[in-house]
């Protein structure tokens, strides 16, 4: 009976580390079709598509699109299940002083993000389809609409546009001084060269969301929900500013990095699931 109880709970921490480890790599794949994509747009062989919505679209063109949509909201579903775990239960031991609580919330907003990004994957299987773009525009424009109807609601869509520069600067400011190594179980050699692909893909993640959070800002300000924008749209609109397509092309290298070190995350993260589930 003890040795029973005790296999339990290395059975569900050794599915926690699976889960987290499939969500890291569904993660990795997003970002890495998405800059993969941006980079045939800006060198002229993709045609118009940009962001992540673009992903969608051309999953479901492969052999066996929908099976590749349904993997991919699986495993940020489990992505999302290990941020709450980072988040709640301190998964990562980040503590409870200023600087773990805002990592711990770092991380549950995060969550959020994803959960959003995985519910879209799985609402998308029966609406792929070549307009979906200004369909997110318009969807994104009629939700901006009804924020403005309600009471001081142009001030709430600033405080929107707010929410998505703070969550640039900080993945800027995560790029630049956070030691992404500590959290590698490999050598030192390799730990100095795979940190700089984070670095890259923090950083510039962080640089392309402020266009967005601009966009929303100036909506609020002005309380016209047309302003409101897509990301992909966002990055269509630097496209088109002189010298653009570079600034678009550097953004697409960046995301691929930032993709590329999610799939080493995938393999050498340390996964330290919590012992006990509990708030105390």
């Amino acid at each position: 009976m003890r040795s029973r109880r005790r296999r339990k709970p290395e059975g569900v921490r050794a599915w926690t580390a699976m889960a987290a480890r499939a969500g890291y790599g569904a993660r990795g794949f997003v970002y890495l079709s998405v800059g993969l994509l941006m980079l045939a747009s800006a060198s002229g062989l993709g045609g118009q598509t940009l962001g992540s919505q673009g992903v969608a679209p051309w999953l479901a063109s492969q052999p066996f699109g929908r099976l590749w949509l349904i993997l991919l909201g699986l495993g940020l579903w489990a992505f999302v299940a290990w941020r709450v775990l980072q988040a709640v239960w301190d998964a990562d031991h980040e503590g409870r002083d200023w600087r773990g609580a805002a990592t711990r919330l770092g991380q549950a907003v995060s969550g959020l993000v994803y959960a959003l990004l995985a519910a879209g994957v799985f609402e998308l299987l029966d609406e792929v389809g070549p307009r979906m773009a200004a369909e997110d525009i318009a969807e994104n424009q009629a939700k901006a609409a009804i924020l403005l109807g309600l009471p001081f609601g142009d001030i709430v869509l600033m405080l929107v546009g707010l929410v998505v520069l703070g969550v640039g600067v900080g993945n800027i400011v995560t790029g630049l001084r956070v030691d992404f190594g500590e959290a590698l179980s490999c050598s030192e050699h390799w730990r100095r060269r795979l940190c700089l692909l984070a670095r890259v893909g923090y950083t510039v993640r962080g640089a392309a969301y402020l266009p967005l959070g601009v966009f929303v800002l100036i909506a609020g300000w002005h309380a016209r929900a047309a302003e409101v924008r897509s990301f992909g749209s966002s990055l269509e609109a630097i496209r088109q500013q002189p010298g653009g397509g570079w600034l678009v092309g550097v953004t697409a290298l960046g995301f691929i990095a930032f993709g590329a070190f999610a799939f080493i995350e995938a393999r050498f993260r340390r996964i330290r699931p919590p012992k006990t589930l509990s708030l105390g």
